[in-house]
Parts: structure tokens; sequence; C-alpha cells
């Protein structure tokens, strides 16, 4: 095919492969923790990151990866401290970080650089930021895969998993660096502004098909792989902006699919009322 002619379509599909595996194993704690909205906290704060970064002249990546560190970190401290009011720990850190971007975003200049982790720059990524989230995503994957049962507490009860063992401290601790490094890496890439979408779309799509949280996981990978598989393509061949297109497929998905639902539950019913 024409598309893989080409070496940064090629680095684009290797980082979109990767981050599609990753993304989705992030999600599925997030959604379960109803924490759905963390992505845009930390996608917002980590542009502060890439502003500082960028005023620093170190690597606006390593920047935001920081940032979002420290907001993450930041978040389930005031979890803690508002355990009642949880999702109010999101908003207060996305304004931090809304309002540090904005300010240190007016001393950027080179606002080019700044305005390509706003929509992502999939298809110029860089050998360097290729080898960054390959490394990346191993480290994901392999704590994900070890702390499975963990995590898998921590998301279904957090109290309860606290009181068989877990844990619960430490493993957020590790889940929330994680979480901040896959955000970052992921903002470069499909930018700062979609890459809560990521993490929600595929596992929204996964949990309407799924039977269970193990199901849900490989599932979620499936359609994020999808995604973003079939949006690198269509935005190559179509002329489109790739991170806009590969959320927009996952809308579309999850809506097709609700409605596929609504559809078969209602013939369900009329079958079953005709008998």
């Amino acid at each position: 095919m024409r598309i893989f002619e080409y070496l940064f379509m090629q680095r684009a599909f290797v980082v979109g492969i990767l981050l599609a595996a990753v993304v989705p194993c992030v999600g599925m704690v997030v959604v379960c923790k109803r924490l759905s909205m963390i992505g845009d906290a930390l996608s917002h704060t980590s542009l502060a990151g890439v502003a500082a970064g960028l005023l620093l002249g170190v690597n606006p990546v390593a920047g935001a990866a920081a940032a979002c560190v420290a907001a993450s970190f930041g978040i389930e401290a005031i979890r803690r401290k508002l355990p009642r009011y949880s999702e109010m720990s999101i908003s207060i850190i996305m304004s931090a970080g809304i309002g540090l971007a904005g300010v240190l975003s007016g001393f950027v200049k080179n606002s080019a650089n700044f305005n390509s982790f706003l929509f992502g720059s999939i298809v110029a990524i860089t050998p360097g930021e290729l080898t960054a989230t390959a490394v990346i995503s191993v480290l994901v994957l392999a704590a994900f895969v070890l702390l499975y049962k963990e995590l898998f507490a921590i998301a279904l009860d957090e109290n309860a998993a606290h009181r068989a063992g877990v844990p619960v401290g430490a493993v957020n601790s590790l889940y929330t660096i994680l979480t901040a490094a896959t955000v970052s890496v992921a903002a470069r890439t499909v930018g700062a502004l979609i890459v809560s979408s990521m993490l929600v779309l595929p596992v929204a799509c996964a949990l309407q098909l799924a039977r269970s949280y193990r199901q849900t996981v490989l599932f979620s990978i499936l359609f994020a792989e999808g995604f973003i598989a079939a949006g690198l393509m269509l935005a190559f061949y179509a002329g489109l902006k790739p991170g806009g297109t590969i959320v927009l497929l996952g809308v579309g998905c999850l809506l097709v699919i609700l409605a596929g639902k609504t559809a078969a539950a209602h013939f369900a019913r009329r079958k079953r009322d005709t008998k």
C-alpha cells in the first residue's frame, strides 16, 4: 500500500499501535474509578508543562510528563482530603492547569511547537519520540499485567481492596505515575485537547459488548487499535488531521453500537410481545 512507502507514516503506525495497546489499560481503571475526566485535567496540565519546557529549553514532552505527574499526585491528594467530593479534585487541578498553560503560553516565542501539542502531530514523530513511546508503553503494559489483580480490586472498590490487604497507596502512586506518562506521550500524538477521548472511548465501546472485566480490557485494546489504524489511513487519503479523525471514528463507532443495541432490544421486545 502506498501509505507505507513513507517513513513518517510507518512511524505513525508504530506509535499508534503502541499507544492503542496502552491507553485503554489506563482508561479502564480510570473509568471504573469514576474519574473519566482525569484525562482532561492531565492533558490540559500537560500544556503547562509543554510551555514550561519550551521556555526553559528542555524537551517539551519531558515538561509535559513532569506536569502530569505533579497534577496526578495533586488529584490523589485532594481526593483523599475530600473523599465525598472526589470528582472536585479533577476540576481544581484542571483549572490550575488551564490557567498556568494560558499564562506560560504567552511567553512562548515559537507558537508552532506549542500548537502542535493541542491537536497532536502523530505523523511528525521523531525517532527519539518513537523510542520514548516504546519504552513508556512497555513499562505501562508490564505494570498493568503485574498489578492486574490489585488494579482490578482498586478499580471496583478501593475501600474493600484496602481491607483485603492490597497496598492501595503504593499501587495508586505507581499507577498515577504511569497514567501521567501515558497522557504526556499521547498528548504529543493525538493532541492534549482530545487525549481524554482516547482514554474513554475504547472503554465505552467495549463496555457495551463485553461480559467481564478481562474481556472489556481486551475489547478496549482492539477498539483502540482499530480507531488508530482506520483514523491514520482515512486522514492520509482524505487529507484530514489524524488526531481529530481518530477520535471522531471512536465517537461514530460508539453511536453505531448504541444504536444497534437499541434496535436489537426493540426487535426482541416486539418479538416477545407477538408471542
